[in-house]
């Protein structure tokens, strides 16, 4: 299942994520810190969705209420939800 979310009060603009059986097969990230980006992504590739929603959930950048993990955690749980 391929997933489309659009993140908020980040840099990032779109963010696609492809689960299978609840894994994380790739993750996709427009704008945002490109470096930061492409490493976080890799990194969750063969994780469960559930255990990057854990790592990733309440990360702040800055003075902001979330970031880009945070938004990613938060594209993750609405996956799954439209899994079920």
């Amino acid at each position: 299942m391929t997933y489309t979310y659009t993140p908020k009060g980040v840099c990032s603009r779109r963010m696609t994520v492809e689960l299978e059986d609840g894994i994380i097969r790739s993750v996709q990230v427009e704008g945002g810190c490109n470096g930061n980006l492409q490493g976080i992504s890799r990194l969750v590739v063969g994780m469960t969705a559930q255990d990057a929603i854990e790592r990733m959930k309440g990360i702040r950048c800055g003075f902001r209420p979330t970031s880009c993990p945070d938004q990613l955690s938060q594209a993750l749980e609405q996956a799954l939800a439209q899994a079920v």
